[in-house]
């Protein structure tokens, strides 16, 4: 992997924990809709909705850069649909992220894997 495929990865591990608390907050305001007098559901629902589809986008461009399995890819798309998977998303791709940058260095640098 390259810098480039380092940065999509971080564009899509920066708004997947968005992502997850704006999904939990629409499920609390979606609770508080059906008990209280409360209604921020169409706020909520706007401002997750549109965090899910820069989310989308975001795996689109991650999966063509890091060349991703269909199943890896897939992985990645079942945390985002998931209330606390953006979380764990988040985590993964920090990893994978942080591998790729070390490997492009390394690459640069003339180290070759044993």
């Amino acid at each position: 992997m390259d810098i480039k495929t380092a940065t999509a990865l971080r564009r899509l591990r920066l708004v997947s924990a968005p992502e997850a608390v704006s999904f939990l907050l629409l499920l609390v305001c979606s609770v508080l809709k059906r008990t209280t007098d409360f209604d921020a559901v169409p706020v909520m629902g706007r401002v997750h909705a549109a965090l899910f589809v820069l989310y989308v986008v975001l795996w689109a461009f991650a999966w063509y850069r890091a060349r991703w399995s269909v199943g890896i890819a897939a992985f990645y798309f079942v945390l985002s649909v998931l209330p606390t998977g953006g979380f764990f998303a988040e985590r993964k791709l920090k990893r994978e992220a942080e591998d790729a940058v070390v490997a492009s260095r390394a690459r640069k640098e003339g180290v070759v894997n044993a």
